[in-house]
């Protein structure tokens, strides 16, 4: 079972410390509700990771973990081995002591094209809402960050980035709380929140932002990344069961109709500081998950559309102010 502990002790000393009056609740309920024998399977996989304490760290550039005297061949295997069997691995890459994490998507692509508009992270308390492995949380903490949360329901995700973190040292600056936005308190407490690749999973986008705003200190700043049509502000995709594949999306809108429900939800100061078709570089099959990937979402006649016929994915970062 995993351990909280750590986390409630640092919040309960920071602006964090409300979100005590629930969260151990709400924790204790998800670990109930998730005594499974995969997510058994997984906590053991953790169980059996080395605890390693490297040398050298790198999270500016990459997420990287080195020691000086190079682990034994046998040594490399046996927690390449252990990481394989967390698979699929889709948020990465992760570079640890000469194993690369090769995941579907190359996350730090997309950091790299948000990190140079915002607002520096250096002594903030950032939350990443729908975090995945937990990749970009190690890239805040990289960018200066006091404290980065993610937030996100998957045990195997929490099993992923526990696994990571245990290799990285059991760092303490970045923290896993398996949970989903609408189960948090209005904590008004972070100075900066992130969400990317989540909007379009949400039934009621407008919901989503307010649930984002909710987080945020006064002054505070959103960071939104999501797929986007072209179009006017009257243009929003609807898709049907399934867009790319994927049977959870609900709406895309065009730029101008994501700026509206921004400024609609009370953000103002709002940009866009990226737009991106998602490329087969960025998103693939890879040894560490190896099932459908972008290619075969595409139509294979015409790689500016879904299979479904709806235009292939591109998607734009927002930045907003509270």
């Amino acid at each position: 079972m995993i351990d909280f502990g750590n986390f409630y002790q640092i919040i309960a000393k920071n602006q964090l410390a409300p979100w005590l009056e629930t969260l151990p609740a709400q924790l204790a309920t998800w670990q109930k509700h998730n005594i499974d024998n995969r997510y058994n399977q997984w906590l053991n996989i953790i169980e059996h990771l080395p605890m390693l304490k490297p040398n050298y760290l790198d999270f500016l550039h990459s997420v990287t973990a080195n020691n000086q005297i190079p682990l034994s061949d046998g040594e490399q295997k046996r927690i390449r081995h252990l990481l394989m069997n967390l698979s699929p691995w889709r948020k990465g890459p992760f570079s640890l002591y000469g194993i690369n994490v090769d995941a579907e998507w190359r996350s730090d692509w997309k950091w790299q094209r948000l990190i140079p508009f915002i607002t520096n992270l250096e002594g903030r308390t950032v939350l990443d809402v729908g975090c995945n492995s937990g990749y970009h949380l190690w890239r805040m903490i990289g960018a200066g960050a006091k404290l980065a949360v993610g937030i996100d329901p998957m045990p195997l995700f929490l099993c992923q980035f526990e696994a990571i973190r245990k290799l990285l040292g059991n760092d303490q600056r970045a923290h896993f709380i398996p949970i989903g936005i609408e189960d948090m308190p209005k904590l008004a407490a972070f100075d900066t929140v992130f969400s990317m690749g989540v909007l379009y999973h949400r039934r009621s986008p407008l919901d989503h932002l307010y649930q984002l705003k909710d987080q945020l200190k006064n002054k505070g700043e959103l960071i939104l990344e999501t797929l986007v049509i072209e179009g006017d502000e009257h243009q929003v995709l609807m898709p049907g069961e399934r867009y790319a594949q994927m049977r959870n999306v609900y709406f895309i809108p065009s730029i101008q109709t994501m700026k509206i429900w921004l400024a609609k939800c009370g953000f103002h100061d709002i940009k866009v500081v990226d737009v991106s078709i998602t490329s087969l570089e960025e998103q693939r099959k890879t040894d560490w998950m190896t099932s459908d990937s972008l290619s075969d979402f595409l139509d294979p006649h015409d790689r500016q559309k879904t299979i479904e016929g709806y235009p292939a994915p591109m998607r734009a970062v927002f930045i907003a102010k509270k």
